[in-house]
């Protein structure tokens, strides 16, 4: 009788940004379709690369396109090349209950910025990165961060649940992953950033036709649709 073929579970390294959407629906779809399990493991890009340089070794990573392009740069990713896969902008989540601000401009922002009791923002986070400069360049950095909530990682509207800020700065693909938050408001065009998004084979993946399978579903039509569903712009190449 021949030996049936090797169970292949994949481990995927990921930013935060999908999590939503391939927590909620993308997985679990390919779980069902495959029969195999995936480990995730979910941070900002900048600890991400931490990891690979550390030693881990993923089948599947999705990073800023910055971070991968320097990846396929020097070699690290298994299929040689990074697909785009998304384009995220950044929001400002509000506490349940409160009213909506309107930050239709800059002096709008900078307003309810400065009348805030406190801001959460992810020291690590490309967001959390930006919203430090952001506030430099509109002056007012040392009022905001005096009284602001800076987490290490993870999703800064857990901290509008517990009561720690009344504001939140993120992606809004990951103010929306939080259960509760009623209004996400995007950052105004001027004060905007846009990341786009990346995915590929990790350094795990050789030898694994199941890393790649992975790959096509997370690049698919229905996961596409996830990704939009979830506040994220389609940039498929």
């Amino acid at each position: 009788m021949p030996t049936p073929p090797k169970r292949q579970d994949l481990d995927l390294l990921s930013s935060l940004v999908v999590r939503k959407a391939l927590d909620g629906v993308v997985l679990p779809a390919f779980r069902r379709a495959s029969g195999l399990s995936i480990r995730t493991d979910y941070l900002p890009t900048t600890l991400l690369l931490e990891k690979l340089s550390a030693g881990a070794t993923p089948d599947v990573l999705i990073g800023t396109r910055d971070a991968l392009q320097d990846l396929e740069a020097s070699g690290v990713l298994a299929g040689g090349r990074a697909v785009p896969l998304v384009r995220s902008g950044l929001g400002l989540g509000v506490a349940p209950g409160a009213e909506a601000p309107s930050i239709a401009t800059e002096s709008d922002l900078v307003g309810t910025l400065l009348g805030a009791r406190s801001v959460a923002f992810s020291r690590a986070g490309q967001s959390g990165i930006f919203f430090q400069e952001l506030l430099i360049r509109l002056g007012i950095a040392e009022q905001v961060l005096a009284r602001a909530t800076a987490l290490e990682s993870g999703f800064t509207g857990t901290a509008l649940m517990d009561g720690r800020a009344d504001l939140a700065v993120q992606q809004v693909s990951e103010l929306l992953f939080v259960d509760g938050i009623e209004t996400v408001v995007p950052l105004p065009e001027e004060c905007q950033q846009h990341t786009d998004f990346s995915i590929a084979l990790g350094p795990g993946a050789q030898g694994k036709p199941a890393a790649q399978r992975l790959v096509d579903h997370l690049t698919g039509g229905p996961a596409r649709d996830a990704y939009r569903a979830t506040g994220l712009q389609d940039i498929s190449a």
